[in-house]
């Protein structure tokens, strides 16, 4: 998540404690309106880069995307 945190602040041009009050209200937000089942997919994604990388790739793929 601190890799987030930081691109959020660089992108914004916040410090790094606004950029993780932003990625924690948008986080909070997707597992609030979510299906229960998806909370925890949201953490993972959130905490370990690679996992999102791979997700993407496989919806790219799903898509037809290469």
């Amino acid at each position: 998540m601190d890799e987030l945190i930081k691109l959020v602040s660089q992108q914004a041009g916040i410090d790094a404690t606004q950029a993780k009050k932003a990625v924690d209200t948008v986080v909070a937000y997707a597992k609030k309106n979510l299906p229960p089942q998806y909370a925890g997919l949201v953490d993972t994604l959130i905490t370990n880069p690679k996992a999102a990388q791979d997700m993407l790739k496989m919806l790219g793929g799903m898509l037809g995307q290469k």
